[in-house]
């Protein structure tokens, strides 16, 4: 896949995502032939559109998301809207959107890239705060028969769409943080529930990771940044009207209206 291809491809999510659009498949012409070539094209996307890169968001940090989003590895993507609960969005002008309950860890420092790889208590140590939090993920391509191949959605930044969260959970670092549930339900109904625990080891492995990534290909992360650290409770698709709550229990909650 060549520059021009790239830069092809780049304006195009950029098009979609300023207009808030989806499209039913792409032209395999510019279907990324892999990974790399596909976080290329996404930072091309943040060249186009011009916006701040408030945060990331990880995905399939384990095995069985892996399998599930056709992946090898963890992926993720760039977000460009952090929002603090409660939060109402218009359904309809979102692409697809999937409530997730996610961990949101701000950045108190930068890590930039370097040639040593991070530890993660390095990591745990750059992070200022952790959250309660829901990821709004969205796709610019429609899931129909057309639904194009991985490294066009990694393109797509990985499906990143909205992060919102809580306040930050006092003495996160001393807390059991790995072992609480969180449930996710709507309008009351009990949907969804999982642990830190089962889904990620640990919010900081995948923030580790993300960071060794990044930092791999010479793109660093930022002070202020949050970091969605990876769905507990799967992928689900909210109705419109839905009142969403990501329950953490003692660590808060955030709620998520779909108007």
């Amino acid at each position: 896949m060549d520059i021009a291809a790239q830069r092809e491809l780049a304006r195009l999510l950029a098009s979609l995502r300023r207009d808030g659009r989806q499209q039913s498949g792409l032209d395999p012409r510019l279907v990324p032939p892999d990974a790399a070539a596909a976080y290329k094209v996404a930072g091309l996307v943040a060249e186009e559109l011009g916006w701040p890169v408030l945060g990331w968001k990880i995905a399939a940090f384990k095995a069985e998301m892996q399998q599930a989003l056709r992946t090898r590895s963890p992926i993720y993507g760039r977000t460009f809207f952090v929002k603090e609960t409660p939060v109402t969005v218009v359904h309809a002008k979102l692409a697809s959107p999937i409530p997730e309950v996610e961990y949101q860890a701000k950045l108190g420092a930068d890590l930039p890239p370097r040639a040593k790889p991070y530890s993660q208590e390095e990591v745990t140590e750059a992070v200022a705060s952790l959250h309660p939090g829901l990821e709004l993920a969205e796709c610019r391509f429609v899931h129909d028969a057309a639904f194009p191949p991985l490294p066009a959605i990694l393109a797509d930044g990985a499906g990143s769409g909205t992060i919102v969260y809580g306040p930050a959970i006092v003495d996160w670092k001393t807390r059991d943080i790995v072992g609480q549930e969180a449930t996710l339900t709507s309008d009351g109904r009990l949907r969804r529930k999982g642990t830190a625990g089962a889904a990620l080891d640990h919010p900081m492995a995948p923030v580790t990771w993300l960071a060794n990534e990044l930092s791999r290909t010479g793109v660093g992360m930022k002070v202020g940044q949050m970091v969605s650290t990876g769905t507990m409770t799967g992928m689900l698709a909210p109705k419109l009207g839905e009142t969403y709550v990501a329950d953490f229990g003692p660590f808060g909650s955030v709620t998520v209206t779909f108007s």
